[in-house]
């Protein structure tokens, strides 16, 4: 047998090799960018937890933060300054209850600074934007610590 017949004969052995090493060039790059993704998402939330910490908030579970607000800060960072989420804001601000008995109150000032944090670590160019909104709310130390 000749080493050219030898080689023709199994050409689909080739064939086969060179395909499944470009599947695993494809799903190795894939895998790479997930990774430095996950790895980016659990940097920053480290740093929002290490922020969290440093302002006297307990340390929250950086897995729910990564889950939740990814590299980008998810909808927290989606146009904060707009009506509706001011508006959504501002009713979560109030006292808990639906319909007729829902009363504005005067929240504590913790409730907002920790959006602030947040806003600062995943996208400290729209803190700006919200700020005059923060600072113009009544706020006060209405939590006993």
């Amino acid at each position: 047998m000749s080493p050219t017949r030898f080689a023709s004969e199994h050409r689909w052995i080739y064939v086969c090799a060179i395909l499944l090493l470009l599947a695993l060039v494809v799903v190795g790059l894939i895998q790479y960018d997930s990774v430095k993704t996950t790895a980016d998402a659990h940097k920053k939330a480290n740093q929002l937890a290490d922020e969290l910490v440093a302002a006297g908030y307990s340390r929250p579970d950086t897995g729910g933060v990564v889950r939740t607000l990814g590299t980008d800060g998810g909808n927290v960072c989606h146009d904060p300054g707009s009506a509706l989420k001011s508006g959504l804001w501002k009713i979560n601000l109030s006292n808990g209850a639906a319909g007729p008995g829902q009363r504005p109150v005067i929240s504590d000032r913790r409730v907002v600074e920790a959006e602030a944090i947040i806003l600062g670590v995943y996208c400290p160019d729209k803190l700006e934007k919200i700020q005059d909104k923060v600072d113009d709310l009544k706020t006060d130390d209405t939590v006993r610590r």
